[in-house]
This record gives structure tokens, sequence and C-alpha cells, in this order.
């Protein structure tokens, strides 16, 4: 889990090599351990209309793949006058593109004194900045009507990694993937996101639901210091002894914040040195029973463990055990993040006690795995180059309450790649604080919810009806939603719903003080909902 926008997550530099066929046939391996300028205008009619698109321009200097308009600029600017334009814009993780929303240019950086230029260049044009480190969001927040999007995709470098300190500095543009395979060879690791495209920026923003999170929290718990570039166009680094506003916003805000990070400075944690994990394909008949189990003994687990419930289109080899409920099956996975084999064991053994063990259609008990194999997983079950709607919620409700209410309709998903995924916090500690001055706010027992994907753009209506159906069937249930897994653009009273204590009207006070003249857009500006 885990996505950006505002940061957001980059295409190149952790690109997945198999194609998107290959990457759905491994999905059955599953449960092997995972647990503004001017006015706003209709983007279309921009790229479609080269009159409109001229005078569109005339804000940004009528520049045509041309720097020079941006003093001391490196990088590269492009308006809907340029060819590459539409294929930059849309070149996103999710393919079901917003085609209502087109920006006036794509800016995009060179290096870190170029986010200083672009700022300071739109704070003098009157034009409002959103920011894309690649564009993972689910429903892609970065591309907005009119005003400037700058681009990150080129700050992708670890700067460096104190392994004696357990320190780490990165710039924004470094996966998931990366940022573990770099620390691992260190013997150190770091609280990532899931998904292995996915970077360290959007990811931090929004808070970052983690990796062994019953232990190492949320990523932005583990935030030393944020280097970042303020609406006025500043280098100031925010920690929580310095620009305290700042390092409170950046760490949860997601994609209404108004800075934009350009390095993190992380503390680290010693590798894991066993990680394993149980999986249990169960029929659709168990679900309730497994609810009420995991229910029961979540609190007792250790909090190493990373626990789900899952419902999916069954594997291959299960297809015919699975014919009744339309081919789909439930699973649970236990993920541990252990030292040794034998503190694995012992921290798994409560599984074999389930008492719907004889019911399951297949089992897989202590595989070994690395981030590396995790990472593989998790990528396989969420490929790239999909048509996608998210909507993921916290809830305390009674857990088997939940299954029961949406299990008869996820029977019924128009797309066998659809999973609905339940994350299930374990340890005493539940729900799970979160961090200290910091604007992510929102816990609960569960999380979780549809992950919808199809291929191809005549599968949309039956599948976006599909998702809209699940939303209204969860929604009595909901707690609240994690500001960078949710649909913000069609459900813009999701974004408030992401944050508890106060904090999303904290946000709001903070814009004013920090930025008055609002170089950035908020989380509703710009935005035209691709409702289906």
């Amino acid at each position: 889990m885990g996505t950006d926008d505002n940061n957001s997550e980059t295409k190149n530099a952790d690109t997945e090599n198999n194609s998107v066929e290959s990457e759905l046939n491994r999905r059955d391996f599953l449960t092997a351990g995972i647990g503004l300028a001017g006015s706003l205008i209709v983007g279309s009619n921009i790229i479609n209309n080269p009159a409109l698109a001229e005078e569109t321009a005339k804000g940004a200097g009528k520049m045509t793949n041309t720097t020079s308009v941006i003093k001391n600029f490196k990088g590269t600017v492009l308006t809907p006058q340029d060819a590459e334009f539409k294929t930059q814009l849309y070149d996103v993780w999710n393919k079901l593109v917003p085609l209502d929303r087109v920006p006036q240019m794509i800016v995009i950086v060179n290096d870190e004194d170029d986010v200083i230029e672009a700022v300071k260049y739109a704070r003098e044009k009157g034009m409002k900045v959103s920011v894309r480190g690649g564009g993972h969001n689910w429903c892609n927040p970065s591309i907005r009507n009119s005003g400037m999007m700058i681009d990150l995709t080129n700050l992708n470098k670890v700067i460096s990694i104190d392994a004696k300190n357990k320190k780490a500095i990165t710039q924004p543009i470094v996966s998931n993937r990366d940022m573990q395979k770099a620390l691992n060879a260190q013997g150190l690791s770091y609280p990532t996101g899931h998904c292995p495209q996915v970077k360290m920026s959007g990811y931090l923003l929004s808070g970052g639901m983690s990796w062994n999170q019953g232990v190492w929290g949320p990523g932005v718990g583990s935030i030393d210091a944020i280097e970042l570039i303020t609406p006025e166009g500043k280098r100031i680094t925010a920690s929580a002894k310095e620009n305290r506003d700042y390092f409170w916003m950046m760490r949860g805000a997601g994609c209404g914040t108004f800075g934009i990070a350009i390095r993190y400075h992380l503390n680290l944690y010693d590798l894991p040195k066993y990680i394993a994990g149980n999986a249990y394909y169960l029929p659709i008949s168990e679900v309730a029973n497994a609810a009420n189990w995991l229910e029961a003994n979540a609190k007792k687990l250790d909090p190493s463990i990373e626990l789900s419930l899952w419902l999916q289109e069954a594997p291959a080899n299960l297809q015919d055990k699975c014919k009744a409920d339309n081919g789909k099956c439930a699973a649970i996975t236990a993920t541990c993040f252990a030292n040794t084999e034998e503190e694995a064991k012992t921290r798994l053994k409560p599984f074999d006690d389930m008492p719907f063990m004889d019911k399951c259609l297949s089992k897989s008990i202590m595989d070994k795995f690395t981030f590396e194999n995790l990472f593989d997983i998790s990528g396989s079950i969420f490929p790239e180059h999909g048509r996608n709607e998210v909507n993921a919620m916290f809830s305390d409700s009674k857990f088997a309450d939940i299954m029961n209410a949406v299990t008869p309709h996820f029977v019924k998903t128009p797309s066998k790649h659809t999973v609905l995924m339940y994350a299930i916090f374990t340890g005493p500690n539940v729900p799970q604080p979160t961090p200290k001055d910091a604007a992510f706010s929102m816990n609960g027992h569960y999380y979780g919810g549809p992950w919808t994907y199809w291929k191809t753009e005549g599968e949309d209506p039956e599948n976006r009806a599909w998702q809209k159906k699940c939303i209204e069937i969860l929604n009595p249930f909901t707690k609240g939603y994690y500001v960078s897994e949710t649909d913000t653009v069609t459900y813009p009273d999701h974004a408030p719903k992401a944050f508890q204590n106060g904090n999303f009207a904290k946000i709001a006070e903070l814009r004013k003080k920090h930025d008055p003249t609002g170089v950035f857009f908020d989380y509703e500006e710009g935005l035209a909902a691709n409702k289906g």
C-alpha cells in the first residue's frame, strides 16, 4: 500500500519489466507473504483547440519546449502547444486519466535549484502550483486545471547512508524498492510502503502506511527532518526544532501540501533477519468465521505480524473448488518480521489453532522472504498500466459485520483482477497511536477496502459502477480514509475525513499563514471530478 502525488511516484527510476499480462499471472502468488493563473479551463479543450492553447500559454511567455522564460532554469518546460505535452501529462500509473484537467505548463526540474526557480516564477506570474513526483496517486491530484505542474522525476538519488548512526538522506523520487535495496545491503531498513514503484515523496507526505508498521510505525514517524521549498521559493529545513509548522504539515497533509519536499532525513532500523509468512486460502463461506477469529485474536498476536484478510479471484488450481462463488475465494496472510526462524515460528504458532483450518483449500507455512520478494508479490497484485479505482478506509466496526456486508457484492465484481483487502492491526497497542506533531492522524483497528482494477476503457462503466456501490456498502462502517489511497477528486469529502483531532482545519489555518496568496493548489482547487 502507498501512493504518491504532491509529491507522487515517478515512472522511470524503478521500471517494472514484466508486461501487464505476466504481472497479472503472478497474482496467484498473492498469499505468499504480504499481508490559479486565470480561469479554470476545461483541459481537453486546451489540448484539442490550438487557438485556446496559444492563449493559455500567453501567461507563461508562449514558450514551446524552451526554458529561457524561467530565469536560471536548467530543466524542461512544456505547454499544450508542444507535441510531448500530452504524453508527459498522462504518463501516470493509473491509466484512468482525468481528461478534463490540464495545466498551463509542465515544468520538469533537473535539480533542486530548479524547484526554487520554478516556484519563484509561478509566484511572480500568479500561477498556482501542483507537484508530481511521477504520478502514482490513484486519482492523480497532481493534474490540475490551469497553473504549473512541477515534475520532480529527476530528484531520484539516495544522498547518503550513515550505517553507524542509522541515518539516511534521500531525495523524494526514490522508490520503496530502491530504498530498501540500498539500506538492506548495509543491514538496515526503513518503514517503506508496500508497492515497489511508489516513491518516498508522496508516500511520506501522506503519512506512510508501512511494512512492519506494528513495530516501526508509519513512515512519517521516522522522519528526522525535511528540506523543502516554501511558497516564497525559499529553501528551508523543517524538523521538531525548527520550522515546526512545515514539519507538522508535510508529515501527512498529502495532496493538500503547500511546499515541495526535496530531501528527507530518515531514522533507520536494523534489518529483520528472518521474514516469514503463512498463507491460508478459504472458501467464501468461511469469511465471517475468519473475520471473527482475526478480530478476537489480533491484540494477542505479536505486533511484528502483518495480518490481512483478502477477497480475490481464486488461483487457477483452486478454481474448480470455487465455482459456486464465481471463482472467488478468501485468503489470510500473516507476515512476521523477526530475527530468527524460531522467533518467527513462535509468533506465528497461534494460527495453527484457527477453528476453520479443516476448511482450508490450501495453505503455505513459514515461507521465507526478503523485502525484494515482498515487493515482487505486491507489484504483481497492483500491476502498472491498468485502470484503477481505490477507496481505502479505516474502521473500528465489528469485523465480521464489515465482511458480511461487502462479500456478496465482491463475488459479483466484473473484473477478476479486483481485490478487497483489510489489514488487521496486531498487538496490544491497537489502534496504534499516530506520530506526535504530524498532520497524519487517522487510525483504526482495520484498514482497507476495494482495489478495483481492469484493463480497457470499454470496461469502465461496469467497474466504476461496482466500485461506487461498494463504497456505499462500506460507508456505515467507515471511520475515515487514508488521504493518498482514496478518490479525493470524485469524493472531495474524503479529504477532511482522512484526518482526526481537528487536523484538517489546522492544515487550512497553516495554509493561510504560510501561503496567504495561494501559490499551491489546495485539496479541491483546479479539480473536475472524473465521475463515471
